[in-house]
Parts: C-alpha cells; sequence; structure tokens
C-alpha cells in the first residue's frame, strides 16, 4: 500500500451521513489493501484449507452489495454475479478472476447500492430480504453491510501481509 487517500468520517452528522461515510471508508479500505497488487499477488491465498484471497474478497463483497441493495430494495430474482444458486462461497474461488473482472463488478454493485441509498426517502425505507423471507430497512441493510466489510477487512489486513508484510490500517 503506497498511500492513504480514504475520507475517514465525519465525527457529527445524521445518522444517515454516518452510515454513507462508514461504509464509504470501508469500501475505499478495501481497495485500499488491494492497492498495487498484481493478480496473482490478489489471488494468492491465506493458509491451507482456506481458499479466502484479497480478489476473492473483492468478489465476495460484490455479492454482497448485490444481496443486499438490489435484491432487497430492486429485484429480489437477481441473480448473484458468481452463483446463480445464491452460493456466496462461489465468489471466493477467485483462481481464475483477474483484477479488472472482480474490481469492475464490484465498483458497479458499490455505485448501484449507493444510487438505492440515496433515492430511498428514509432509512425506515423498507424492502423484501428473499433469503430471509421478511422485510427489512434500509437502516438494517446499510449497519449489515458496513459489519460485512469491517469482518473482511480484518481478513484483509492478514491477506495483505502474507503477501508483501504490512500490516493495514
Amino acid at each position: 500500500m503506497t498511500s492513504d487517500s480514504r475520507i475517514g468520517p465525519p465525527s457529527f452528522g445524521s445518522e444517515r451521513d454516518m452510515l454513507r461515510a462508514f461504509l464509504d471508508y470501508h469500501r475505499a479500505t478495501l481497495a485500499m489493501k488491494c492497492e498495487g497488487l498484481t493478480d496473482e499477488e490478489l489471488r494468492q491465498q491465506s493458509m491451507p484449507p482456506s481458499t479466502l484471497s484479497l480478489l476473492g474478497l473483492v468478489r465476495h463483497m460484490a455479492e454482497v452489495e448485490r444481496a443486499w441493495f438490489r435484491r432487497v430494495f430492486e429485484d429480489n430474482d437477481v441473480p448473484l454475479v458468481w452463483s446463480d444458486k445464491i452460493d456466496f462461497q462461489a465468489a471466493y474461488d477467485a483462481g481464475a478472476s483477474t483484477r479488472d473482472e472482480a474490481f469492475t463488478a464490484w465498483e458497479a454493485e458499490v455505485e448501484n447500492s449507493r444510487r438505492i441509498e440515496r433515492e430511498a426517502e428514509s432509512l425506515d425505507q423498507a424492502g423484501h430480504q428473499p433469503r430471509w423471507g421478511e422485510e427489512v430497512s434500509l437502516r438494517m441493510v446499510m449497519v449489515h453491510v458496513l459489519l460485512e466489510y469491517g469482518r473482511h477487512n480484518g481478513h484483509a489486513d492478514f491477506l495483505r501481509e502474507g503477501v508483501d508484510g504490512t500490516v493495514g490500517a
């Protein structure tokens, strides 16, 4: 990682502004963890039996963004990016993937998520979570996705350290 150009969340703001800023901060963190690495380095797996890699995390977070924003608020039946059976583990298999493929999909899903959030009248907007078969609020979705990024960015620290010996933010 060469530099930290992330914009930190504000110290004060509305609930929505805070959630939006923290999500964008964590999205930028994942991108930063992958910065400067080749496709081969991004595909480097952690220790066996895990197949986790930084590229797999990027692919997985594209699925998370799609599943929690597009599937909940726009189209309950839209397929995942790398699995038509709603298998989130399929995204982790980045053996044949490239930075361009993974980041193009992830960035597109992030933009869709941002659009959906911006267009929602409030954090109380309800959508249908098809896997749970129940209604959820935009607030719940934003918190859930934020927690997903936090957890996976922790994994990314160790994966990046395994590639070049750095420990992250």
